[in-house]
């Protein structure tokens, strides 16, 4: 059985941006899947972008409509409501696009190996620059061909690569089988930031096998994620970096880690105190209120929120 179900979370402004999404998935080569779009009480209907559908691709799709839950929860509800007939579950974000041999692909390499996660690689422009694609992997740690059309690829040490830089993964390349799909969700109080991390890592963790593709399996959307986007003296900025800082603390803690791995984790931990201080910083300079309570709360987790904040005003003293 290979029906994999399509999960895309919707919360848009504009029109066009699901449309756009949902055209790329009905040209997809591979042709049993089925669609389900969670409107997560968007300012946009959902059903306003699914007008000019035929009838027949409109049957394949199916609305669940729930209140305001963020990316994360909006992603859970849609695996909650996968049939009993599919076998994977795949994620779109509405403002990307995939390529038309993305599932194809996906099917027969999960299929072929006995795997039950995979990545493919994803583009972007210049706005997308932290992303790489797998085939970048090989420079850092080592690879595993496994079959040269489509170019699949196993990293032994994915875990640990990465907690080094996970920016070759992207949920709009993310197809996971029955086993993950069945059991694992995201973390949906992680509105802002790092869900997916977390998920990802989950996932890795929890597989048979993953395997990763690197060829471009989606196009990031270069027009509108409300998701995303935030300035760093904006109020929801801190409770970004926050929401990072926690999805990394439940990592590090949910699973036992070799060393190398820790300092991994804490690295990326000391990026989100640093992007948030920075962010308050600037709030200052330009005689704006810090936000004390939430800095209160995140450093009554996390102490080292405290020291981390010492050694940026002796650094800024030092100047």
């Amino acid at each position: 059985m290979t029906k994999c179900t399509v999960i895309i979370p919707y919360y848009q402004r504009e029109p066009g941006i699901l449309a756009r999404a949902l055209r790329s998935v009905l040209a997809q080569t591979h042709p049993d899947f089925d669609v389900i779009v969670v409107d997560d009480a968007s300012p946009l209907p959902a059903e306003s972008d699914l007008s000019d559908l035929a009838l027949a691709e409109r049957k394949r799709i199916t609305v669940v409509k729930q209140p305001n839950a963020g990316p994360g929860g909006a992603r859970n509800t849609g695996l909650d409501h996968i049939g009993a007939d599919s076998a994977y579950a795949a994620f779109l974000d509405s403002d990307d696009e995939w390529t038309p041999d993305h599932l194809k692909n996906a099917m027969a390499g999960l299929s072929l190996f006995d795997a039950d996660c995979y990545w493919a690689s994803i583009k972007g422009g210049d706005a997308f620059y932290y992303h790489f694609g797998v085939a970048d992997l090989a420079e850092v740690t080592e690879v595993i061909r496994l079959a040269h059309e489509p170019p699949l690829v196993e990293i032994p040490a994915l875990g640990a690569t990465m907690l080094k830089n996970w920016s070759f993964m992207h949920l709009s390349c993310m197809v996971i089988g029955e086993p993950l799909f069945r059991k694992v969700r995201f973390d949906a109080s992680l509105r802002l930031a790092a869900e997916d991390v977390l998920f990802f890592y989950d996932c890795v963790r929890g597989a048979r096998r993953a395997i990763l593709s690197e060829a471009v399996g989606a196009v990031r959307g270069e027009g509108i994620n409300i998701f995303h986007g935030l300035d760093s003296d904006s109020p929801q900025f801190l409770k970004q970096q926050f929401n990072t800082w926690v999805a990394l603390d439940q990592l590090e803690n949910r699973f036992q880690h070799v060393a190398e791995d820790r300092a991994s984790i804490e690295a990326y931990k000391q990026t989100a105190r640093n992007q948030a201080l920075w962010g308050q910083a600037r709030l200052v300079k330009a005689r704006k209120a810090p936000q004390f309570k939430q800095l209160a709360a995140w450093a009554w987790r996390d102490p080292k929120l405290l020291s981390s904040a010492v050694n940026l005003a002796v650094s800024k003293i030092a100047k």
